[in-house]
């Protein structure tokens, strides 16, 4: 399986489409807005998510609201594309916004860069000598379209009994450092920060932060149960499953760091405190699951469990220092509308992602033609794995 996204943030429409789903397979509008839904939320977030709903619309592959084997394709609406299209067509050098305290219009041309955003090094990739165009495709906004085919591959994992799970596990220098066995999915759900604990520390962080005109990153988790054991290998560096999910979690914008299991902190312990002990009673088990699912770039039917870092948003409103890239002139960079942070939001993003990789894999060791064939090969794997 593999999806392709287009579309720019102020443009008229994200655009995705899903090569390789297997026929047979209800595709839930309903569930995939959900999904988008939680994306735009969190607390923290700007003015931009109060302006799109974000309603898909699904304009191929699917016919009697089944998959048909042929690719899926869908359509993301840009609400926010009415005050920019004139800007975009160039009749129009500001675009007017909603104000939010601190910006109430924006340049169309964009020539001073902000430090730690895609601004800089896209001008000077591509030959742009207004930073608008790196600006439009580099931002997250793109990641509503990556939901899109996550939520897909959701559908898809649900068939086989696999859930995926997402939760904050740190924003700026709040964390929470409580180890859960069982998520209270219903308190994860009810909360704008998507934690597990009391938001109130968290809240305190964000207000600091916004009225120093400052943005903060955090770290999110996700969790994915039910996992079959057999998907990815150690055969080749490009199979392995930890690589594939990686990479994955990697190229969404702002992440800086992935770790699976113990991760970092598994370089400053023994052998003996980090590797998972084995058990049998009608199948192998684990009697921890410090590797996180995964051995030898293979799943090992323990829960996965994934961690992703995100950095601070680019965009502040005491902006840093930069150079003005017509004149190269000091300057403060420029200001986009922003949100100060995006933490809660990037955990359905990485969980997205995870889920993508999850089903790719599971598609690519048991065939992707049909569903029902899906189903067949794996309850065939499965009961000659009950059988070692």
């Amino acid at each position: 399986m593999r999806f392709l996204t287009a579309g720019e943030s102020h443009g008229k429409a994200l655009t995705v489409i899903i090569e390789g789903m297997p026929a047979g397979l209800e595709m839930d509008l309903e569930f995939i807005s959900k999904r988008l839904a939680l994306r735009r939320s969190g607390y923290g977030r700007g003015g931009r998510m109060k302006i799109e709903t974000d309603s898909p619309i699904l304009t191929g592959g699917v016919v009697y609201g089944k998959t048909t084997g042929a690719p899926l394709s869908f359509l993301l609406e840009n609400k926010d594309h009415a005050r920019w299209s004139a800007a975009l067509a160039g009749e129009a050098e500001e675009v007017e916004i909603d104000r939010d305290k601190s910006l109430d219009r924006i340049g169309v041309q964009v020539t001073r860069p902000r430090p730690g955003h895609a601004d800089l090094a896209g001008a000077m990739k591509y030959g742009f000598d207004d930073i608008r165009p790196v600006i439009e495709r580099a931002s997250a906004r793109e990641t509503a379209a990556r939901v899109i085919a996550g939520s897909a591959a959701q559908l898809l994992l649900k068939e086989f009994g696999i859930k995926t799970y997402s939760r904050v596990v740190s924003i700026g220098s709040v964390r929470d450092e409580n180890l859960y066995t069982d998520w209270d999915l219903d308190r994860l759900e009810a909360s704008d920060l998507r934690v597990l604990c009391d938001p109130e520390p968290f809240i305190a962080e964000i207000k600091r932060a916004k009225g120093n005109g400052d943005s903060l990153g955090g770290v999110v988790e996700v969790k994915v149960t039910g996992m079959i054991p057999g998907l990815g290998s150690y055969v080749q560096w490009d199979r392995r499953l930890d690589g594939r999910i990686a990479q994955a979690v990697m190229s969404i914008p702002a992440i800086k760091g992935v770790e699976i299991g113990l991760g970092f902190a598994a370089a400053g312990l023994p052998g003996s405190m980090v590797h998972d002990a084995i058990g049998y009673t009608d199948r192998y088990f684990r009697l921890s699951n410090n590797a996180g699912g995964i051995e030898g770039g293979i799943s090992n039917g323990e829960d996965l469990v994934v961690r992703a870092a995100k950095k601070p948003i680019p965009t502040l409103y005491k902006p840093l220092k930069t150079v003005e890239i017509k004149t190269h002139e000091k300057m403060e960079a420029s200001i986009e509308r922003s949100d100060v942070t995006a933490v809660p939001a990037a955990s359905i993003v990485v969980e997205a992602m995870v889920a993508w990789v999850i089903a790719e894999s599971l598609v690519e060791k048991f065939g992707g033609d049909s569903l029902t064939d899906m189903k067949k090969s794996v309850a065939a794997y499965l009961e000659r794995l009950g059988e070692i």
